[in-house]
């Protein structure tokens, strides 16, 4: 895995076979909570609801406690970070009855970016076959390693043939010239290091790093929203991220470094309050638009020195509203200037699906349309059974795109070739059938 990221390229999982159930694990490490949980994915029959799903998920066990050492969604402190990893996976394996040795890893921050390549290869023969298609994306996918950055995905968005775009399926078409659209997600370097070697430290190994938006839209949106185009906006505690999927493809991520954390400590600073009150009094009281009843509704502030002989103080509802309404609304107006200036702010910086911890506040989808697009909605799991209750909400939206993942992962492609060579795979006919027989029994 480290020597995938000296290459530049985060690790990658193969994808699980159509007929193939497994169980799959995976860490969602964030800047307030590290949740681990634990899965059975079995085929699944055609359906008309989530069509690109290939299996069902049976949630075994899940666990999840407060983070430590982890700040804007990067290790800050090793220890402490391990701490938390460890005491999450604990929980879910008690509560599945199963030990795991690997597992998939949801990341927020190391400033995630996008960028879009374009290649082209000359035919070999007449029809476009499977090793055409390899070299095309190889092609595109070499030029996205750069200086201190690493390859989190590369998806292919479209293929050309002599120059026709907008072929979803090129293999057996014929043609002379094969071109790739590919859009590559990238990280900070050091900081997925530091996140591979964390969770290294609690004895597991990583089959893949997904990016948290990318892995929010993967459970939160339906069919017609993939292909029509949605923005999906991942509010954390210390970061908001937003992806762009149109056409059923994701064409964009970004994301700014701040979060509901940050208007958790503005109130604990206005107030003035502890911490851990001034995130009780934002979750049960929090708001972004004032009505009139707020100058009345009085709230319980308990004494900053934490001791019981101190008394609490009070103070109308209204003042808290003053307190979180301008960084909700600078948050919400960074995002719709990276949209914007994403290129892709037409149909689907129209429809806007909000998830994360913070897209509980009161009165936020309101505030979202008014700067962004007119519809929004709230985003939660779908398609996920035996989730608990306290795990349905929109908090745990990455956690269960995270399941999702191992279903899209054969999507991507940025395996160079000399990868190839290590394993020792063969590209011959024999080659192929044995790699068929293996993924599909």
């Amino acid at each position: 895995m480290r020597q995938r990221l000296a290459q530049g390229f985060a690790p990658k999982m193969r994808p699980l076979p159509h007929k193939k159930s497994g169980i799959v694990g995976v860490l969602d490490i964030g800047t307030s909570k590290v949740v681990c949980a634990i899965a059975r994915l079995k085929p699944r029959g055609a359906s008309d609801v989530l069509t690109r799903r290939t299996h069902s998920i049976d949630v075994l066990g899940i666990g999840h406690t407060r983070a430590h050492g982890i700040k804007g969604g990067v290790v800050v402190d090793m220890a402490k970070a391990e701490l938390a990893i460890r005491q999450a996976v604990d929980m879910a394996e008690r509560a599945s009855g199963v030990q795991i040795a690997s597992v998939v890893v949801g990341v927020s921050g190391g400033r995630l970016a996008s960028q879009h390549y374009e290649a082209a290869v000359r035919l070999t023969a007449p029809a476009v076959e499977e090793f055409d298609i390899r070299r095309v994306l190889e092609a595109a996918s070499t030029y996205a390693v750069g200086d201190g950055r690493a390859v989190m995905h590369a998806l292919p968005v479209g293929y050309s043939l002599d120059g026709r775009r907008g072929i979803g399926e090129p293999c057996g078409m014929l043609g002379r010239e094969l071109g790739a659209d590919m859009h590559v997600i990238t990280a900070d370097l050091t900081a997925l290091k530091n996140l591979v070697l964390c969770v290294e430290r609690c004895h597991l190994s990583i089959e893949a790093m997904v990016a948290a938006p990318y892995a929010a839209a993967l459970s939160s949106l339906t069919d017609d929203e993939m292909e029509l185009g949605v923005t999906l906006i991942d509010m954390g505690a210390g970061t908001t991220t937003f992806s762009i999927v149109a056409g059923g493809h994701c064409v964009y991520v970004d994301g700014v470094a701040l979060g509901g954390q940050h208007i958790t400590n503005d109130v604990a600073r206005g107030l003035p309050a502890r911490l851990a009150d001034a995130e009780r009094l934002k979750a049960l009281h929090g708001a972004v638009v004032a009505v009139s009843s707020d100058e009345h509704d009085m709230l319980t502030v308990p004494p900053l020195s934490g001791d019981s002989r101190d008394q609490p103080h009070m103070v109308p509802k209204s003042r808290l509203v003053t307190i979180v309404r301008p960084r909700a609304e600078e948050i919400v107006e960074l995002l719709r200037d990276r949209l914007k200036a994403s290129g892709h702010a037409g149909d689907a910086g129209r429809r806007i699906v909000l998830t994360g911890g913070a897209a509980q506040l009161q009165g936020l989808a309101d505030l979202v349309a008014r700067f962004i697009g007119p519809q929004v909605r709230i985003g939660r799991p779908l398609g996920v059974s035996r989730l608990p209750e306290a795990a349905r909400g929109t908090a745990f939206a990455v956690t269960a795109g995270l399941l999702v993942y191992p279903q899209v992962a054969g999507l991507e492609h940025f395996e160079p070739r000399r990868r190839q060579a290590v394993v020792g795979e063969s590209a011959g006919y024999f080659g192929r059938v044995g790699r068929w027989l293996k993924d599909s029994f």
